[in-house]
């Protein structure tokens, strides 16, 4: 999920789903929030497999934590900032495949579909997104988009 800046900054939380500790994760894990991926978005914990660094970076886009997503992102494509589009709304993560990403790998991919509203509209985003390791922790690299 690479959405890079395209107009004026906005406050990050601007407009953000409201999401507690005790939410539904909207990683779509069986747990709360806060002890599934806000444990990734506060703490000194990192995702231990590309997967959970794909499920924890899109929870990061739903509640816009811009400052874990720009963390997680490798510094060789990181964008300077996250563009937060007001009128979008994230409603649901597919996780479809993996290959590696295990803590014997150093790279990995997952393959998934993640639902969206875009001012009512309802669509979906389906991407291969590359992961690697850095210093040691899971980073995005990049993606393509599928379909």
């Amino acid at each position: 999920m690479s959405r890079r800046k395209t107009r004026p900054a906005r406050p990050a939380r601007s407009g953000a789903t409201a999401v507690t500790a005790e939410s539904p994760c909207p990683c779509g894990l069986p747990a709360p929030y806060g002890a599934c991926c806000a444990r990734f978005h506060t703490g000194p914990a990192t995702a231990p497999t590309a997967e959970l660094l794909m499920r924890s970076r899109y929870s990061a886009f739903v509640v816009r934590d811009e400052p874990y997503l720009l963390r997680t992102w490798a510094p060789a494509t990181r964008p300077a900032d996250v563009d937060f589009d007001p009128a979008m709304r994230w409603t649901g993560l597919t996780i479809e495949a993996t290959t590696d990403g295990t803590a014997f790998h150093q790279q990995g991919t997952v393959t998934f579909r993640a639902r969206f509203t875009h001012g009512g509209t309802p669509g979906e985003l389906h991407e291969r997104s590359r992961f690697a390791r850095h210093d040691g922790a899971w980073v995005y690299v990049d993606g393509d988009f599928l379909d």
